[in-house]
């Protein structure tokens, strides 16, 4: 039995997809715990966009009515980094940093993910700010300007996505070649490519003002895209014996991680459920929420299920009369 569990969810992650898995399942009358470590991916960023009703709203501002939402139904925000979680049959407990362990009927992990950026000076400190990586998120604010971008070996991609917003886009090849098939394309939309290497970032006034070369010359632009790497944090998912796994693009590794899941959250240790960004790492806010709400819904059809379960004597298997 646990009924005397004082949590039937514990949530890893107070982001987008947290968030709304707790106003879905305080909605759903159970005992909600979100367990936040108060370091969203999102927070150097001025807007988050794409998320209908609520265009261009300030990511943190978001995450305070997400919290004030949640609170609303009944959920506990506890201020917290989880370290790892074990399965105990029909529960499992949370051990945060602190030294405090939790425990509850299911757990849903919404940690995220970590992005790590090409090591080029001066790159990380304007990140969020004028160092993009989205068109869908930043391409619209910087349609009118001159947009430089860093290469790795997705640089074409990347040039040919970010022209659709931007008239003005140079391919900092930096360390790969494209293919003769791939420098048509780039002609074919205009973009320009420069295959010196980049030294740094140039910025003057605290303003960005170009990508400059090892040859000393500055290539002005008003933006810089670059594509981090995409590390999901799994370290309570790993704990429970799950697998990171790759994300390919075609044969191609993308540079980003996950856990996986099926379509309701679910992995594969029952009982423990995962959303947003750590199960799905090219997923937009919104996209992330909406993860959170289906993960919400699994949850319940699981507790459901265990709490209408009736035991089965022996002579009931085969449903004949004792």
């Amino acid at each position: 039995m646990t009924t005397h569990l004082d949590h039937d969810v514990i949530i890893v992650g107070g982001g987008p997809a947290g968030l709304a898995a707790a106003v879905t399942l305080g909605r759903a009358r159970l005992r909600v715990l979100v367990v936040d470590a108060g370091s969203p991916r999102n927070a150097p960023a001025e807007h988050a966009h794409n998320y209908l009703g609520l265009e261009g709203v300030p990511p943190l501002e978001l995450l305070a009515r997400g919290r004030t939402e949640a609170q609303s139904y009944g959920a506990v925000i506890q201020e917290g980094t989880a370290t790892a979680a074990t399965a105990h049959g029909n529960h499992f407990t949370v051990e945060l940093a602190d030294g405090a362990t939790l425990a509850t009927r299911r757990l849903l992990v919404t940690t995220g993910l970590t992005d790590e950026l090409p090591d080029i000076d001066g790159l990380a400190e304007r990140w969020g700010r004028d160092i993009l990586h989205c068109p869908f998120c930043h391409g619209w604010e910087v349609r009118d300007k001159k947009v430089g971008i860093i290469g790795s070996p997705f640089g074409v991609h990347q040039a040919l996505m970010w022209r659709q917003w931007v008239d003005d886009v140079v391919l900092f090849t930096r360390e790969f070649t494209p293919t003769v098939d791939e420098s048509k394309k780039l002609a074919a939309r205009g973009v320009t490519v420069i295959s010196d290497a980049v030294q740094k970032i140039a910025v003057e006034n605290d303003a960005l003002v170009g990508i400059q070369l090892t040859t000393g010359s500055v290539v002005p632009v008003d933006a810089v895209v670059t594509k981090p790497t995409f590390t999901a944090n799994a370290g309570v998912l790993v704990s429970l014996g799950l697998e990171v796994t790759d994300m390919m693009m075609g044969d191609v590794p993308a540079g980003a991680s996950f856990v996986a899941t099926d379509q309701t959250g679910a992995t594969s240790v029952a009982g423990v459920y995962a959303a947003g960004n750590v199960a799905a790492p090219m997923e937009n806010v919104i996209g992330s929420a909406a993860a959170g709400v289906r993960a919400a819904g699994g949850v319940v059809a699981s507790l459901i299920e265990e709490d209408t379960r009736l035991p089965v004597g022996p002579d009931d298997s085969t449903g004949a009369a004792s």
